[in-house]
């Protein structure tokens, strides 16, 4: 009994020194590294995933009934130029394809019914549209630990994202072209569109409640995320639809485009988190002016 009562206290020594070192060793980490302690803080108690698959929600039941409406409303060359920077982004080719082409078309061979499908699309996207964007806000003051800004205030921002967006998706086959010269042109091109997309989106849905300077971070990264999966989308997202398309019908294309929507909007929602907390904590805070929320 007492050997191993003897063994029982040196284990317990044991453990306690492991322990009384770890602490130490955190400790020295969070006075020499105070990015990563507040890195890590942050992105476990805001739950992203979570605020990235809402997100990636309303994206899709914002851009369905759009594409309805312009399929309605739109002259030809818009709907022309929207299948052509769709094609583009995701490489789209045979069934898929086609789906999309009836989406965007409408019918032609009825046009009362046609209108009447773009004006019920065209009220759905009035009415989605500004969750997705209060979403995308919320996205943003979270990772700034910001409360959320008076309806007054941001009413308006949250209409003009959404319109900029469409905007957005309507010059994607041009830019990812690179206006025609290649793809060695669109990559950077892009990624320089996306920079200044994501760092003004940030300024316009936190009312300009941070610095220009301290919002580069997360601009930068939220373009590098984009691009790296645009390039993907390209080659993952053709045969992904398609196969989806053949085995499930049109609920198999609908998981489809929501499970990559997921993604993107989940690499946002950690790339605009990260800029923040970069922007916020040494050495980059003394030179973009950011401090943390009291």
């Amino acid at each position: 009994m007492v050997p191993f009562r003897r063994v029982a206290d040196r284990l317990h020594r044991r453990v306690e020194r492991l322990r009384t070192r770890a602490e130490e060793l955190r400790a020295l980490a969070e006075r020499r590294m105070p990015v990563l302690t507040e890195l890590t803080d942050r992105l476990l108690s805001a739950n992203l995933l979570d605020a990235g698959t809402r997100l990636a929600a309303q994206a899709f039941l914002t851009s369905v009934p759009l594409l309805f409406a312009l399929g309605a409303f739109a002259p030809q060359g818009v709907r022309d130029q929207l299948l052509h920077s769709l094609r583009s982004v995701f490489g789209l080719t045979g069934a898929s394809d086609q789906q999309l082409n009836a989406a965007i078309s409408g019918s032609t061979g009825d046009e009362q019914l046609r209108q009447t499908t773009g004006t019920i699309g065209l009220l759905m996207a009035l009415v989605s549209s500004t969750s997705f964007s209060r979403a995308m806000a919320r996205v943003c003051e979270r990772a700034w630990q910001l409360p959320k800004s008076g309806t007054r205030i941001a009413a308006w921002r949250w209409l003009l994202w959404v319109v900029t967006l469409m905007a957005m998706v309507l010059v994607q086959g041009p830019l990812r072209d690179g206006f025609g010269v290649g793809i060695w042109l669109g990559v950077p091109v892009s990624f320089l569109v996306g920079l200044v997309v994501w760092w003004w989106t940030q300024h316009l849905l936190l009312a300009a409640r941070v610095g220009w300077l301290s919002l580069l971070p997360g601009a930068l990264l939220a373009s590098a995320a984009m691009s790296a999966l645009a390039l993907t989308a390209r080659i993952y997202m053709p045969s992904a639809l398609n196969r989806s398309l053949s085995a499930y019908g049109s609920l198999g294309l609908v998981l489809a485009v929501l499970s990559w929507l997921i993604v993107l909007c989940a690499a946002v929602t950690f790339a605009i988190t990260i800029g923040a907390v970069l922007a916020q904590e040494p050495p980059l805070n003394r030179y973009l002016g950011a401090s943390k929320p009291t």
